[in-house]
């Protein structure tokens, strides 16, 4: 069985969009749409993938009560 992953950073872009995630272990940042597809497949332990009516979707932290690592909180840490 394969382990599944932690989003511990994230990148956003100008708009303030998230593009990238960073999975514990790794070096390097992950696409968001990468992400997504490993969260649709339940490959990542602590986000989902949030699919909206007009076929839009977004990488989302699982709630757990904190804002720390939020995906937007840990894009802004810089």
């Amino acid at each position: 069985m394969t382990e599944k992953k932690h989003v511990v950073d994230a990148r956003a872009d100008a708009d303030g969009d998230i593009k990238q995630v960073r999975f514990a272990g790794n070096q390097r940042f992950t696409s968001v749409e990468k992400a997504k597809d490993m969260a649709d497949r339940g490959l990542v332990d602590n986000a989902h993938t949030v699919h909206l009516s007009n076929g839009k979707s977004y990488l989302r932290t699982n709630p757990d009560g904190s804002q720390k690592n939020n995906l937007d909180s840990l894009a802004g840490d810089r």
